[in-house]
């Protein structure tokens, strides 16, 4: 692979991250193994990088993977022979990754679903989109290939349905609006995503339930599936998510994470054509904090 340097005065691993699909420690190991060659010469990850600098590199090989069913308690909402809906427990990681190899919500519906689409592959088998470790809620599931598509499409289309509640630091000063706001990897933190003109183009809708005081109970609407998007949005307008130890304060009601729970989804099913709408009951730790909330205003 090769990229060419636009801006002068990174080091070599930054800039690698900045520019390729590599991570600055992944960006690190290729340097070191002397798989990175600037202008046809190898260099160190501290070079400084000039503006035309030819950067060529290796994409690592990723290990073949093999990961097993496992008996994981799992919530299924809605199942037939081509979809299932499931309600992902906060806490849980939805597919396997460095650190998480078992446990996952794949884990436990090559246990519990048994046929699921491969398009993803044998890391992400079924899984059509995404919710955050700490995010519980609604995920649509795809059993066949066929179905993975017509759900994916569905979503890049922004026809699919996905509704979150969740409870946000202070009182929004509208009972309802758009945020719309590019998201894309932070440059200051790539563990964090940003609201960035770099960024691919974002929009959630929210609307206000209940004012609680020093916390509000909004309902928020997601018309794209950045990554973080709520939890970014949110922290953007001055309003961070309860809990978010990413992007909220370190103030913030005591939880599992963030309070964040993905309660209505809807698409339209890949065989039949019926609009399908489910939803499901936020956490016992959302319940409880919210009635909490409530006591006070009383």
């Amino acid at each position: 692979m090769e990229v060419i340097v636009n801006e002068a005065g990174a080091r070599l691993d930054k800039a690698m991250a900045d520019l390729t699909e590599l991570s600055r420690s992944q960006a690190n190991e290729e340097i070191k193994k002397g798989a990175v060659l600037v202008n046809g010469q190898a260099k160190k990850a501290k070079y400084t990088v000039q503006e035309g600098d030819v950067i060529t590199y290796e994409v690592p090989q990723e290990e073949i993977l093999d990961y097993q069913a496992e008996d994981i308690p799992l919530e299924i909402v809605y199942e037939d022979d081509v979809v299932a809906v499931v309600n992902k427990p906060q806490g849980m990681v939805v597919h396997p990754s460095a650190g998480h190899a078992s446990g996952t919500l794949v884990n436990a519906l090559m246990y519990h679903v048994k046929n699921l689409s491969s398009i993803n592959g044998v890391v992400r088998p079924g899984i059509v989109h995404r919710i955050d470790k700490d995010t519980s809620g609604l995920l649509m599931v795809a059993k066949n290939d066929q179905a993975h598509q017509a759900l994916a499409e569905e979503l890049k289309d922004k026809k699919s349905l996905r509704k979150y509640i969740a409870i946000v630091h202070g009182n929004l000063p509208n009972d309802r609006g758009m945020i719309e706001a590019p998201i894309g990897r932070s440059e200051k933190d790539r563990k964090k995503q940003a609201v960035t003109a770099k960024g691919k183009p974002a929009v959630t809708r929210f609307q206000v339930l209940e004012r609680l005081g020093d916390y509000s109970l909004v309902e928020l609407t997601l018309e794209t599936g950045r990554t973080h998007q709520i939890r970014v949005h949110m922290a953007y307008i001055g309003h961070p998510v309860a809990g978010d130890p990413l992007y909220g304060p370190r103030k913030t009601l005591k939880g599992h994470g963030q309070f964040l729970h993905a309660q209505t989804l809807g698409f339209t099913h890949p065989k039949t054509g019926e609009t399908m709408i489910f939803t499901a009951e936020a956490p016992a730790i959302f319940q409880e904090t919210l009635e909490k909330l409530r006591q006070k205003q009383q």
